[in-house]
């Protein structure tokens, strides 16, 4: 049973240290400079630091507000402001700036958009491109509504891989993804897959009230829609006024996950407690 003082009493193997290194500070710098949002601080990713003191970053485009209020989610839901259009220059420039080989893009929805911000997506894939072609790109996007000129636009721009998150089991989804549509996230992944010809890539939470038998079944779902790479970890609850955590999930139980992965097909996935949907991404690339 939830209560109040769950939050303060997290797994040992779920706290990560402060890491303050010139690194991590340039980083930081060159964020602030170029005027970028993250990931990682906006959703409070507790990889943060150990991603910074490796010199990298999760990008987070379109702004830092969302226009759907998932439970889960600390991005706060509001009215966005328009989209900046030095963005993709200002993120391509970051990349150089930071010698990055493997760049993450993500991003807030944006249902006020006509095609969800999918031209924003590519434009920033063309930006880097163009200032740095070695490097390899992975965007993590939401489901642009299914609309497959939206996803066209993306495929054209032709990132290296294509991620887009089911976050949750069926049974959970409409509890914490009200806005959201579990066989639409699933329509998307397969498309990108069938279409778009792109390495795909998709991950969950668990801790959500799950049973074992629903994240096979999730995993089943995925591996169907021809989804490469799949990322599963440990739900923490961002504040008091998201969902509770059910439950935290032992170390031994991430093994018995990991089996789950293999029996469904899949030959590429991070599963553990801090994994996220962009952790250790160039490890699979």
């Amino acid at each position: 049973m939830y209560n109040d003082n769950m939050r303060e009493r997290l797994p040992e193997y779920l706290k990560r240290p402060i890491i303050n290194t010139d690194t991590t500070k340039k980083v930081r710098m060159t964020l602030k400079n170029r005027s970028l949002n993250t990931v990682c601080e906006n959703a409070r990713c507790p990889n943060k630091n150990e991603c910074y003191s490796a010199n990298t970053a999760t990008f987070l485009i379109m702004g830092n507000v969302c226009t759907r209020n998932c439970r889960y989610c600390n991005i706060g839901c509001a009215r966005p402001e328009p989209l900046d259009e030095n963005e993709p220059l200002n993120l391509a420039e970051a990349v150089r700036d930071l010698g990055l080989k493997y760049s993450v893009i993500t991003s807030v929805t944006r249902d006020d958009l006509p095609d969800g911000g999918a031209e924003h997506f590519a434009q920033c894939i063309y930006k880097i491109r163009e200032l740095k072609s070695d490097v390899k790109i992975e965007i993590l996007t939401p489901d642009f509504k299914g609309s497959e000129l939206a996803l066209n636009t993306v495929i054209k721009a032709k990132p290296d891989v294509f991620n887009h998150n089911i976050e949750t089991a069926k049974d959970i989804f409409k509890t914490a993804r009200p806005q959201g549509n579990y066989d639409l996230s699933l329509k998307v992944l397969k498309y990108m897959k069938d279409v778009g010809k792109l390495t795909t890539k998709s991950g969950f939470m668990i801790g959500l009230g799950e049973t074992y038998e629903q994240i096979k079944e999730t995993l089943f779902d995925l591996k169907k829609s021809g989804v490469d790479i799949v990322t599963i970890g440990q739900y923490i609850q961002p504040s008091k006024a998201h969902l509770p955590v059910e439950k935290y999930y032992t170390l031994k139980e991430y093994e018995t996950l990991r089996e789950m992965a293999k029996n469904a097909g899949f030959k590429h996935f991070q599963i553990g407690p801090l994994v996220r949907s962009s952790y250790r991404a160039a490890e699979f690339v």
